[in-house]
């Protein structure tokens, strides 16, 4: 005699849900615990298999991931396919410093020199006249102003100096002297620009000067002659292929002292001002030659 509705009963399944537990028979046989416990041990297996299995796949996938990476960022891209295991080793990987650019050293040129342009005829071709050397009528050095009086230039370079330097202008082929005379007050200065061919000869002027190589005195346009009988004050240099000269005294014709300072300032002015106009000459050339 049986319980409840016909047909075959379900068996109960701890590990299953859903699934109804087995009553207990009439005649009270109990559940056979050995085959539970078997079928729960092979179900355990079952899921170690799959968690081993799925972990060798994450693995798997990892690694085709950094080999991705690393082949992209070498720029081949036909690698991305390969597998974890094909890697490129340490050596294959490029370092940070074999991508870094390199330049070569570079150094900004020298800049030119104005002396060498004046060092010579060659380079030393600027248009040259008085009125370029010393322009305007008036010149001004500091707070003293000088007025601007008769000028001359001539290739007789003797004939416009005086004492020992005729014989020593003429010795270094002297080829060319500019003068100018500036007044202040009663004091009057006389600046000659002697002109060779190279800064030697000029150099040997400069050296074969002494007390007695003077540059005549240039009057005219109400200025009188000055410095011709009396004690006067005289400068000699040189600069490049040039050689300048001054002479101050006074204007009416009385000797120069070491008292008479003013002189002495006057002169040294107007060499300091034919220095400047001689340097840039070559100042004005090398600036055009390094536009070039």
């Amino acid at each position: 005699m049986s319980f409840g509705q016909g047909g075959p009963q379900s068996q109960w399944d701890p590990w299953k849900p859903n699934s109804q537990q087995q009553p207990w028979s009439a005649g009270g046989q109990s559940p056979d615990w050995a085959a539970l416990a078997e079928a729960s041990e092979a179900r355990n297996k079952r899921r170690r298999l799959l968690f081993i299995g799925g972990g060798a796949l994450a693995t798997v996938a990892i690694g085709a991931a950094v080999a991705v990476a690393v082949v992209s960022a070498n720029g081949n891209s036909t690698a991305s396919n390969q597998p974890g295991t094909r890697l490129p080793s340490t050596a294959d990987i490029p370092s940070r410093s074999a991508t870094a650019p390199s330049f070569a050293p570079t150094s900004a040129p020298p800049p030119l020199d104005p002396k060498d342009f004046i060092a010579s005829k060659k380079k030393d071709t600027a248009p040259l006249d008085v009125g370029s050397l010393f322009p305007g009528t008036q010149l001004t050095m500091g707070d003293t102003v000088y007025k601007k009086g008769p000028t001359a230039d001539t290739g007789n370079c003797a004939n416009a100096a005086g004492r020992s330097l005729p014989k020593i202008l003429e010795a270094n082929d002297c080829t060319r002297l500019l003068r100018v005379t500036y007044t202040k007050g009663g004091i009057a200065v006389t600046v000659g620009v002697a002109v060779f061919d190279t800064e030697a000869q000029a150099t040997r002027t400069k050296n074969d000067a002494d007390s007695k190589s003077i540059v005549k005195s240039l009057s005219g346009g109400g200025i009188k002659d000055f410095c011709n009988a009396a004690v006067c004050r005289s400068t000699t240099n040189s600069y490049g292929r040039y050689a300048y000269f001054t002479i101050a005294g006074f204007a009416n014709g009385n000797d120069v002292t070491s008292k008479d300072t003013e002189v002495f300032t006057t002169g040294d002015d107007l060499a300091e001002f034919a220095f400047r106009q001689i340097r840039r000459r070559g100042e004005a050339q090398a600036s055009a030659a390094a536009n070039e």
